[in-house]
């Protein structure tokens, strides 16, 4: 068992999503001690305070992944200069009902990817507002605004040559977070 298991939220339920393939990709960048899973979310329930009471499975399902990992790892997609509906539900679910967050404390990092040039810089700023009340700690630098182009991606779906540095570093830098926040 890997000592640091990562929760991964892809902020994108396409099944071809450039995110998604970032995040597995990315995750090929990690030190062995790490493991990461991608946790679903496209099968939460609409946030609804009248539940809290009574959660769905699938909500608590997606808090005891949370509280399971040493950390987190959030790759999403810009919807509309945003974050997609899907993720800002999955991160109200699990941080309720009041003063049972799952996700305070948890080290995290945050990665987009976009066809456009600015990459998914809006949405990763109003994540790290959300962050901010929620007592997640986020690695502020470096940042990683990745703009999907020809060469992101090899041929086996890793991250290609001309992206690997920026990528590996910023990888490098995610672990030493995670491990200075769990330490």
């Amino acid at each position: 068992m890997s000592k640091y298991q990562i929760a991964v939220v892809v902020g994108s339920l396409r099944q071809d999503s450039f995110n998604r393939k970032l995040a597995s990709a990315v995750a090929g960048l990690a030190p062995p001690e790490f493991s990461f899973k991608q946790v679903q979310i496209g099968d939460l329930p609409l946030y609804n305070q009248d539940d809290d009471a009574n959660q769905a499975e699938p909500v608590k399902r997606l808090k005891g992944e949370i509280l399971a990992a040493q950390g987190l790892l959030f790759v999403t997609p810009e919807y509309n200069r945003s974050i997609p509906g899907v993720l800002k539900n999955a991160l109200d679910h699990a941080s309720r009902p009041y003063g049972q967050s799952a996700w305070a404390g948890k080290p995290a990092g945050v990665l987009g990817a976009s066809p456009g040039a600015a990459g998914t810089a809006m949405a990763q700023q109003h994540l790290r507002n959300i962050f901010a009340y929620l007592d997640i700690p986020t690695l502020g630098q470096p940042e990683a605004f990745i703009q999907v182009k020809e060469g992101l991606f090899d041929e086996a779906g890793n991250i290609g040559a001309g992206s690997k540095p920026f990528l590996q570093n910023w990888m490098d830098r995610y672990a030493a977070w995670v491990k200075k926040h769990t330490a």
